[in-house]
């Protein structure tokens, strides 16, 4: 899970591509990057950090030209390094940048290909370099000196055609234009818009609406399945379907977790699938409670808060916010180490003792993963002085490995792999567990938008939607994703400075 963006502008879109990583932030943490075009000479600047963090005036001030992408990284493959953050680069053919959000499940193969048969060279670990390697190959064979859009989709259908997994991608062409393309499954989301100026009309494309909502944008909709948008220096806009039998599937868990509130995704709104999550969790509660005690509801913030209110309401018991929470902490999720994100549940949130004192509580969270972080905040509502502690899930348990770019701890780790319900609730330490029904989830998202047939829900089911996961990849990657081996890649990964100025050759 990262965020893209890239804009082709009238006018310097440094300021914009900041201000569109600021609200992608919530989609990565570890890394940010930025490549900006002046009349074909690239700059770039990338580090491991906050948004705020890694671009300083400084910085903003070589980031000239009137078209760029940008990245916000958590890491999905390889390390956490600043030599993998994002954007990539390669100089041959025409000088192309490109920043990804997603996973390619065929990438040790690819990267054998690329070298053996494209005779380039892989530099990191990080998928993104080989995609990037992949389309630069493509567009090499074509072998023209002057590009023009026909080129630019002959060489993403060749993208299509080699590479495998969930991908949605930003590219930049040095002195051609902006690329934006998704995986023919649609599995990761990707959206253009427009806005028109005293100068003329700007592009963006970005992985969620609400960048282009908030930079004032108007969004004209989703790049679908195996689709290319090519966007270039002088603002004309071209788009085509690239890929063969491509089918919408988009991942489940941009509606339960990943994404913002107020983004929509393939035609569905977030805010109201977590009210449906919701209203679907209480009728479950009704179900198996209808007698229950509870209370007094409380949300784990942030993205429970949605699907708890509306929960509450239909259960027309009391809803409250129990916990205040540091806003300068990161997302728990993504964090490698059990001590790190246990250490980091006490320090993101506090309870309200006065809401919990006395009462039987149902904690509402959007799922459970590891079951760390609801454990300590079972605790901590206990330590508050709760008299029962109850817990529901807007998800159903995760069983299973994500392999499309959300960076899922090893199986081994998850605490709903191989246990049951019951089982689950004593480990977390609660009085009573209640999980969304599959079926339930489904619907909650697909009344969004009725053409959907299916998403990928493999973390529920272990079933993938591309078809080529087999159980030697899984292997591999339980080993690679193992908490132990994240700490020593870490501690190994060589921290260095990666700002530059790239120049063209011409």
């Amino acid at each position: 899970m990262c965020g893209v963006i890239g804009i082709v502008g009238q006018r310097n879109v440094n300021q914009s591509l900041y201000d569109g990583l600021i609200v992608l932030q919530h989609r990565g943490q570890d890394a940010a990057g930025i490549v900006t075009d002046d009349n074909g000479q690239l700059s770039m600047r990338k580090d491991n950090g906050f948004v705020r963090d890694v671009f300083r005036a400084q910085h903003m001030f070589r980031l000239q030209g009137k078209m760029g992408i940008g990245h916000v990284r958590y890491p999905t493959a390889g390390c956490s390094s600043s030599a993998e953050a994002q954007p990539f680069y390669v100089n041959s053919p025409y000088g192309i940048a490109l920043a990804h959000n997603g996973n390619l499940t065929n990438a040790n193969e690819l990267k054998k290909d690329v070298y053996r048969d494209d005779l380039r060279h892989i530099n990191t670990n990080s998928d993104t370099e080989i995609l990037l390697n992949v389309f630069a190959h493509e567009l090499q064979s074509i072998g023209k000196l002057k590009l023009n859009e026909d080129d630019i989709f002959k060489a993403v259908e060749g993208v299509h055609r080699r590479c495998r997994g969930g991908y949605a991608a930003v590219a930049m062409i040095a002195g051609y234009g902006v690329v934006g393309f998704r995986d023919p499954n649609g599995i990761r989301p990707i959206v253009f818009g427009k806005r028109e100026t005293d100068k003329g009309t700007e592009y963006i494309i970005a992985s969620e609406s609400v960048v282009v909502d908030t930079l004032g944008f108007e969004l004209i909709r989703d790049i679908e399945p195996g689709e290319a948008v090519v966007i270039d220096s002088t603002g004309n806009l071209h788009t085509r379907q690239c890929a063969k039998n491509a089918v919408l599937t988009p991942c489940i868990f941009e509606y339960v977790y990943f994404a913002r509130p107020d983004s929509i995704i393939d035609g569905i709104s977030v805010y109201k699938a977590r009210l449906r999550m919701g209203e679907f969790l209480a009728k479950k509660i009704k179900t198996e409670m209808p007698d229950h005690d509870i209370d007094v509801v409380i949300p784990i913030p942030d993205t429970s808060r949605t699907s708890a209110l509306r929960l509450s309401n239909k259960l027309r018991v009391k809803y409250r916010e129990g916990f205040v929470k540091n806003r300068y902490i990161g997302r728990t999720f993504i964090m490698p180490g059990q001590q790190q994100r246990k250490k980091s549940v006490r320090q993101k949130l506090n309870a309200i003792g006065l809401e919990f004192k006395g009462k039987n509580v149902l904690l509402v969270d959007d799922s459970i993963v590891r079951g760390t972080t609801s454990r300590e905040i079972i605790q901590m509502a206990r330590d508050a002085g709760a008299k029962k502690v109850y817990f529901a899930s807007a998800a159903p348990p995760v069983r299973y490995a994500n392999v499309y770019g959300i960076d899922m701890p090893s199986v081994k780790e998850l605490v709903g792999h191989g246990q049951d319900v019951d089982q689950i609730c004593k480990e977390i330490g609660a009085d009573w567990l209640v999980y969304q029904d599959l079926d339930d989830l489904i619907a909650a998202a697909s009344q969004g938008n009725k053409k959907i047939k299916n998403f990928d829900i493999s973390v529920f089911d272990g079933t993938y939607v591309t078809g080529d996961v087999t159980a030697e990849y899984l292997d591999g990657l339980e080993t690679l994703r193992g908490d132990q081996n994240k700490l020593k890649q870490k501690e190994n990964a060589g921290e260095k400075e990666n700002e530059m100025a790239i120049y063209n050759g011409a």
